[in-house]
């Protein structure tokens, strides 16, 4: 059976703070994670990932291993992980387009991985003239931002493609506003006293899932198996497996097992897998000015075109109780925010109260081994390993 490999081109690679500890693949773009999409529309498994060599040992349950070297078969697909089709299957050709781009390709001869190890290949140079070709439509990611900026389009066509493929919704006393579809998949628990407001959206709530009395859920909002909505108006979100999220949150993206148990607002957000945000944390999402937004990257500060743009959390980042972020802040993996007033916008990895402390190795993985714990995942040699390189190659994203 054919497989696919996902490729962080150059671009990809600079998607901080995310991309120190993990591939954009495992990202999650409106619904789904970015290799969830192309199994959506290729109908086969991803085979690994293409990507910086300090993710050479990066691990995750359902996740590829990296590729370094070695011979592609001939069939196998090449995807550009910046590309991200809309959710259906896609036809059977030999190049996939996105926007005039070309977001993955049949290889029709074998080929070596490691030609790809810099990241500065484009997929356009390795088509051949005589390949079948169609275009998809679909969403390119120029910049980490722009997972927030295209959310709520996104969310709105995820889940009309998912809603054909689960199991039939079941009847539950919901209090429902609005005529965009809800769905609420067999198996999950929503309490009485939930408001679903489908005004402007639709709304799932995925099996396994719990929404708790005094929410309101307001379209569009994915909710994934395992994870928990406490109470607090949650609206345009993505929440992702085994997340436990309470408060008032706006236009954010959970990756996956992260906690947001309190009060506090988040909006415009992206948060990476294992955050925790100590009670009342609060991120503003938009200028005194109503300014665009400028963001760290490491090329330097950038515009980003956004009026309202608020947190991006890399992995493993944590803050205490009652910590205030400034609009446009970027919170560097592994990095441990605690002190009063207002953090600095910038928030270099593995730093230890958002100053120039450095978050011992040794001690960072005991914490992670206790928090990954309490949602049942080992923290494995391989994995300990994957933090000691993300850890070694903190400094290329140091702010």
């Amino acid at each position: 059976m054919s497989a696919f490999y996902l490729y962080d081109d150059a671009r990809a690679r600079t998607f901080e703070p995310f991309a120190l500890s993990r591939p954009v693949g495992e990202l999650r773009a409106g619904a789904l994670l970015m290799r969830a999409r192309w199994e959506h529309a290729l109908g086969m498994p991803c085979a690994g990932f293409i990507g910086a060599p300090h993710l050479a040992d990066f691990v995750e349950s359902g996740a590829p291993s990296a590729v370094g070297a070695g011979e592609l078969p001939v069939g196998s697909v090449i995807v550009n992980a910046r590309c991200a089709p809309a959710l259906g299957p896609a036809p059977a050709v030999d190049v996939w387009r996105c926007e005039s781009r070309v977001g993955a390709l049949r290889l029709l001869r074998p080929f070596n991985a490691e030609t790809l190890a810099d990241g500065t290949v484009a997929l356009e140079s390795l088509s051949m003239p005589t390949a079948r070709m169609t275009t998809l439509r679909g969403w390119w990611l120029e910049a980490p931002w722009d997972l927030v900026r295209h959310l709520g389009e996104m969310l709105t066509s995820d889940i009309a493609a998912l809603a054909v493929r689960i199991a039939p919704a079941v009847t539950t006393p919901l209090t429902v506003l609005g005529t965009h579809p809800v769905i609420i998949e067999e198996g999950a628990h929503v309490e009485p006293l939930v408001v679903i407001d489908a005004s402007i959206g639709p709304v799932m709530v995925c099996k396994g899932a719990t929404v708790a009395a005094f929410t309101r859920l307001v379209g569009p909002v994915y909710v994934a198996h395992g994870a928990q909505v406490l109470g607090g108006k949650v609206s345009t979100c993505s929440i992702g497996e085994q997340c436990r999220v309470h408060g008032e949150l706006s236009t954010t993206i959970f990756v996956g097992h992260a906690n947001k148990g309190h009060d506090g607002f988040v909006g415009h957000s992206v948060l990476g897998r294992w955050v925790n945000l100590g009670a009342s944390t609060v991120t503003s999402n938009l200028k005194n000015t109503y300014g665009s937004v400028q963001l760290w990257t490491p090329e330097g500060a950038r515009d980003t075109g956004m009026q309202f743009l608020g947190t991006m959390f890399g992995d493993h980042a944590k803050t205490a109780i009652g910590t205030r972020l400034t609009t446009g802040s970027v919170i560097g993996t592994g990095a441990n925010v605690v002190g009063s007033g207002t953090s600095p916008r910038v928030v270099a990895p593995f730093s230890w109260g958002g100053g120039d402390a450095l978050y011992d190795i040794d001690k960072f993985a005991i914490v992670a081994e206790r928090v990954m714990a309490r949602r049942g995942v080992a923290l494995g040699e391989q994995a300990r390993r994957h933090l000691a390189r993300v850890f070694a190659a903190r400094c290329r994203t140091h702010p």
